[in-house]
């Protein structure tokens, strides 16, 4: 239990430039707070004293903004950095080194049963409000880029961004979770930007075609 206790506290001053003693995390992050509760929620929920796992994650997410319901089930060194607003569903399975934002939810597409909400991989990152939604998997070493919608299976070592999620990088140098969300490829902008360019393209036909019928009119 200590050396859990440890490897969360450690994985915030790894990943977190502000975290400045043991005293300061251990008091004022709600993260840690959040996984703390969940770790006993998830003890009463595997023993069937579902109402009371219920109570404490209630309890967790009034005092931390961030819900995880009881049943999800997490791995080792989690850190949900400025976490306000994060949920968590119940058949998460979420794996070792995994980060979260702030505003991210794995959740479900609708009232299915059985297993509905996403799988994360080990050394998973999504980024600030991602939407992980229904029973995918996010393959290990991936990242999942901020405001992102995730409908599909996503494969290791791969960046998804837009909405809906599409793959941008695959197979490529091993992804390692970091803060530099801003580096993203973003699809839906060099879309945009094809778009602009073949727009030029028209209006330099338009205005050809203008001065050809112009010059065709004087001739006339």
């Amino acid at each position: 239990m200590w050396k859990r206790i440890k490897d969360d506290i450690d994985v915030i001053f790894e990943q977190d430039p502000a975290a400045r003693s043991y005293f300061e995390v251990m008091l004022t992050y709600s993260g840690l707070h959040a996984i703390w509760a969940h770790r006993i929620a998830h003890f009463f929920f595997k023993k069937n004293w579902f109402f009371l796992a219920r109570v404490i994650s209630q309890i967790s997410r009034f005092f931390t903004g961030i819900e995880i319901h009881p049943g999800a089930v997490i791995g080792r060194r989690f850190f949900i950095d400025h976490g306000m607003g994060v949920v968590i569903g119940e058949t998460c399975e979420i794996g070792n080194n995994v980060t979260l934002y702030q505003g991210v939810t794995l959740g479900g597409t609708g009232k299915e049963k059985g297993k509905r909400h996403p799988t994360l991989q080990d050394n998973v990152l999504v980024a600030t409000g991602a939407k992980v939604l229904g029973s995918i998997t996010i393959g290990a070493n991936s990242k999942v880029g901020a405001g992102s919608v995730v409908l599909k299976n996503v494969p290791a070592n791969s960046t998804v961004v837009g909405i809906p999620g599409k793959v941008v990088i695959q197979d490529g140098v091993k992804v390692k979770p970091d803060l530099n969300h801003q580096d993203l490829p973003d699809p839906i902008m060099d879309k945009v930007e094809a778009l602009e360019l073949k727009l030029a393209d028209l209006q330099q036909e338009v205005e050809a075609l203008r001065k050809a019928k112009k010059e065709e009119g004087k001739l006339l």
